[in-house]
């Protein structure tokens, strides 16, 4: 994975996690698979293989390009606009 051909570097930000969990998973009891943390304004959401999906569905609806994992132990990023993983 590189960064070398992303223009959305400048979103990364230190952020504070939104919630504990997906936050809006959590407002409807739904649950998620994984969490992702996006890396502009710190909401938490559920990723890709969680029936909501609410981490794309934050950067459709925001264009907060930069995620990065929120579990235990991983702390790979992605670019969704550019479609890449960033170191």
């Amino acid at each position: 994975m590189t960064d070398s051909n992303c223009t959305h570097m400048d979103q990364i930000k230190e952020v504070t996690p939104s919630a504990d969990g997906c936050e809006e998973c959590l407002k409807t009891g739904d649950e998620w698979v994984n969490l992702r943390l996006c890396m502009f304004c710190g909401k938490v959401g559920c990723c890709d293989n969680s029936i909501n999906k609410h981490a794309t569905k934050h950067w459709n609806e925001s264009a907060h390009a930069i995620i990065k994992s929120h579990q235990p132990g991983e702390s790979w990023m992605w670019c969704y606009a550019d479609e890449m993983g960033l170191d």
